[in-house]
This record gives structure tokens, C-alpha cells and sequence, in this order.
């Protein structure tokens, strides 16, 4: 009749910062259910975060750490945006027990634009009345994004955030050749309203 305790699960995603003051953009099943955020910045240090908001319908968060003059990723416009042209995906596919996968950088090309998977319906498919509000146009690119990539930016080859990598078409969970983005011209609107007004 004693109830187990339990377990304390880690998981793991990637963000990216951008405001100097500790904004930072990730996937909302990023931070969904946490019960504490730490961010691990490039420098090795380790920061608590709030949630500022998130848009389950756009699968976007904006979390906030308390350090000032970070350095940020400028935005480029998802809607110039051609098939073929080059990208780069960034993020931490060996969260898992892997140090030697942080900060990972793989390259592609932009495979299709306007790509309208039902990814975020059918994570809410438990409340149907947001599920009817999902935005599911995505960036397809070839470049490598497996599970921990989820939240982090992909850009062009100016280094300019051109979407948000959100998910993959997989069998089995892990890279086949299609990984979709947010692109950047909604996730800069989304993350502007949710650090604004929270929502």
C-alpha cells in the first residue's frame, strides 16, 4: 500500500539566446512539464531559467536566465527563403550521457517550404479546441536534427536564424533525412508576444 516514490527524469533540448539580456527561444516540449530549467551556455556555465511563455500551437517557449550582455543570433527572414539554398543545423543530439555531442553543427539544404504536417495537432490531441489553432507550416531541410536538436536554430549561411528545428519524420526516433523547422519570421512574432505579454 506504500506509493513508490518517483524517479527524477533528465531530459534535454537546445535553445538559443536572443536578447543580451537572457531571453532565450527553444521548442515549448522542450520545457513542457519541467519542474526546473537549467541553461548550459558555450562557456560552460550553468543558469537556472523561469518560463516567460508558451505557444503549445507554434511548439515555441521562451525561457529567461538572469545574465546580462550575452552575445544573440541575428534573425533572417524564413519568407526569402529558397529550395536548395544552403543551411545549418545547430543543437546537442548527445544530451543522453553524452558530453562529446554539445554544440553540434551539421549542414543541408532546404528540401521543401510550406510543409503543413499535423506534428503539433497531434501533440494536442488531448484538447482539440487548441489543437484547431495549430500553425504547421515547416521548413524541410536534409540536414542532420536528431531528438536533443529540438529548439535550436537553423541558419543560413550568414549565420542568420532562418527557423527553429522542431521535429524529424522518423520510424524510430532518430535521423532519416527530414527534419522540419519553425520558420523564422513566426518564431520571431511568437517569441516577441510571449516576452511582451507572457502568452
Amino acid at each position: 500500500g506504500r506509493q513508490q516514490p518517483v524517479p527524477e527524469i533528465m531530459a534535454g533540448g537546445t535553445g538559443f539566446v536572443i536578447s543580451s539580456d537572457g531571453y532565450v527561444l527553444t521548442n515549448a516540449h522542450v520545457v513542457a512539464q519541467a519542474d526546473r530549467i537549467v541553461v548550459n551556455l558555450t562557456d560552460r556555465t550553468s543558469h537556472r531559467a523561469q518560463v516567460t511563455g508558451a505557444d503549445p500551437t507554434t511548439d515555441l517557449a521562451v525561457i529567461k536566465i538572469d545574465c546580462d550582455g550575452l552575445p544573440t543570433l541575428p534573425w533572417g527572414s524564413s519568407k526569402d527563403l529558397q529550395v536548395g539554398e544552403p543551411v545549418m543545423a545547430v543543437g546537442n543530439p548527445g544530451f543522453s550521457g553524452s558530453e562529446s555531442l554539445d554544440y553540434t553543427v551539421t549542414t543541408g539544404i532546404v528540401s521543401a517550404l510550406g510543409r503543413p504536417l499535423p506534428i503539433i495537432r497531434e501533440s494536442l490531441a488531448n484538447d482539440p479546441d487548441l489543437a484547431r489553432y495549430a500553425i504547421e507550416n515547416f521548413i524541410q531541410t536534409d540536414a542532420v536534427i536528431n531528438p536533443g536538436n529540438s529548439g535550436g536554430p537553423l541558419v543560413d549561411l550568414r549565420g542568420r536564424v532562418i527557423g527553429v528545428n522542431s521535429a524529424i519524420a522518423s520510424s524510430d526516433g532518430h535521423y532519416q533525412g527530414y527534419g522540419f523547422a519553425i520558420p523564422s519570421d513566426l518564431a520571431k512574432k511568437v517569441a516577441g508576444d510571449l516576452m511582451e505579454h507572457g502568452r
